[in-house]
């Protein structure tokens, strides 16, 4: 498994949501002293598959698998069984495609690390798209439940099924470090400083809002890989964490 963050740095995962590989190594080469991991998704994916993941490596970056599978099960630990071999230790998949296929998942990917004699991926369950809201899941996926519940009851099956780990927001992050307790990673995948656009989101947080509410893990996009001043703007989150992180202490 990967290890837990201790510095605000660590916290941070940039979003390397980039059609072009070239634009994707500059941004590796300019942050990567500046957040802990780099997420990689479809775009990059689509354009290069593995030559996204061997860039990381290649500048002695570490890496998140945004994947989010969502198939049937044999279909989804055939792909995470893959990942595994081509050393990508961090990455996700979709809780709603039900405990079989997480808990297949967990099983093939555990056995294949086996195997090779190296450590076990962390595998974290994707709850809830953060371009979802209340709406969205009650009219358009007949799911009769807050958004919370919904989200809470999800993070339930993934934590049964062994997955490491959920995807959610820092709203919902709170009722899952109180019910299922400090062992569980928790990421939050759209976080915005004050500063920002919150762009096509709908369920947002502040890195401040993650920390307090449990939080380990903060995806973080375009503030700063749009911004003006990039290594600028990953301090100002790295400063906003860094309170977030004293201010919690005291409450604590």
């Amino acid at each position: 498994m990967i290890e837990r963050p201790v510095t605000a740095k660590d916290r941070i995962i940039l979003a390397l949501d980039v059609d072009n590989l070239k634009e994707a190594e500059n941004l590796v080469k300019d942050l990567k002293d500046y957040v802990g991991y780099f997420k990689v998704g479809l775009p990059l994916i689509v354009n290069y598959g593995f030559e996204a993941f061997r860039l990381l490596e290649e500048h002695g970056a570490k890496c998140y698998y945004d994947c989010k599978f969502h198939d049937i099960p044999h279909t989804v630990q055939k792909a995470c069984i893959s990942l595994v071999k081509n050393n990508v230790n961090f990455f996700n998949v979709h809780i709603q495609g039900g405990s079989k296929m997480t808990s297949a998942v967990v099983r093939a990917s555990r056995a294949a690390a086996k195997s090779m004699g190296i450590e076990p991926p962390t595998i974290l369950g994707v709850t809830l798209l953060s371009s979802f809201g209340q709406k969205t899941l009650t009219t358009e996926l007949c799911v009769d439940k807050n958004i919370e519940d919904f989200v809470l009851q999800l993070a339930k099956v993934a934590k049964d099924t062994g997955l490491d780990g959920v995807v959610a927001s820092a709203e919902e992050a709170k009722r899952i470090r109180k019910e299922i307790g400090e062992d569980f990673i928790i990421l939050c995948p759209a976080t915005r400083p004050t500063w920002s656009s919150v762009n096509d989101q709908v369920r947002v947080d502040t890195p401040r809002d993650a920390i307090m509410a449990g939080v380990d893990f903060m995806v973080v996009g375009r503030p700063i890989t749009t911004a003006d001043d990039p290594i600028g703007a990953a301090n100002l989150i790295i400063d906003e964490i860094e309170t977030a992180m004293e201010d919690k202490k005291v409450l604590c």
